[in-house]
């Protein structure tokens, strides 16, 4: 499995996104996955299916030390002590001692970013978590962020995909040593697919309009991909991009569609204002 170093820590360049994934086939979703060669889970206290995932992981062969396992706090639970206490809850359910990576899921604007940034260093030092980072988080306050840590953030999860232009978080992240780590990597609906530049690189590599985005993702310097699959079948094309390379004229033809500005995830609930960075 291809990695991506970031301060530190060594990030499978793809993974497993499990939002939405519950239950049993949550659980049959991530052990499947670890059998075909994922070494990368992640989950959230948001998603409700952190035991699942914990299930899934327990089910595999394949050793802890072996997979990257990254879940996410939110952005209700990250003030001091209670991001640790959360950081703790997520580590029962999951059935681990520790994870990877420790995320602030969304920022929140009521809570000081430094009580935050010193919360999360503090269950670093306290073992919850090998690495730190933040998500959804632009430009700006990812800076204030890095300057706040005590030790290194390794990434910004963020949505990003064809269709959406995150060339400023992918430069900040690469200037500090950072992952940039795409959730909806494939948009949704199937609207990508479509596309005649992800079309003609398809059909000129023998692949999947699917693996051709989630190859546009990862061969980027410092990007990672984190599809999310309910379909046992996907799990192992979504891997399978290693072994192709885009040319430099197929990923601008896609890097193209990013001017549709096109974003899923912008909520009332967390005021950001994207535009501003």
């Amino acid at each position: 499995m291809h990695v991506v170093n970031a301060n530190g820590a060594a990030i499978p360049a793809l993974g497993l996104g499990t939002w939405t994934l519950r239950g049993d086939a949550c659980a049959d979703l991530v052990a499947s996955a670890l059998a075909l060669g994922y070494r990368h889970v992640d989950t959230a206290a948001r998603y409700d299916n952190e035991a699942d995932v914990g299930r899934g992981l327990a089910a595999s062969d394949i050793g802890r030390d072996a997979v990257f396992v990254t879940t996410k706090v939110w952005y209700t639970d990250i003030a001091a002590g209670k991001l640790e206490r959360a950081a703790e809850a997520s580590l029962r359910r999951l059935g681990l001692h520790h994870v990877d990576l420790l995320l602030i899921h969304w920022p929140n604007p009521t809570i000081p970013l430094k009580e935050t940034i010193g919360a999360l260093n503090a269950a670093r030092r306290g073992g919850l978590t090998r690495h730190v980072g933040v998500s959804n988080f632009p430009p700006r306050l990812l800076a204030e962020a890095v300057a706040l840590s005590e030790a290194p953030l390794v990434c910004d999860q963020v949505e990003y995909h064809p269709y959406l232009d995150q060339s400023k978080l992918v430069a900040a992240c690469r200037a500090a040593d950072m992952a940039l780590v795409s959730y909806c990597p494939l948009f949704r609906d199937g609207g990508l697919f479509s596309e005649p530049a992800v079309r003609a690189a398809a059909e000129h590599h023998g692949k999947t309009p699917g693996q051709v985005i989630l190859r546009w993702h990862v061969q980027q310097a410092g990007v990672v991909a984190i599809p999310r699959t309910t379909r046992k079948e996907r799990l192992a094309e979504n891997i399978a991009v290693f072994d192709f390379a885009l040319s430099e004229p197929e990923m601008e033809a896609i890097t193209t569609l990013t001017q549709a500005g096109r974003r899923l995830c912008d909520h009332d609930e967390f005021p950001i204002d994207w535009a501003a960075g």
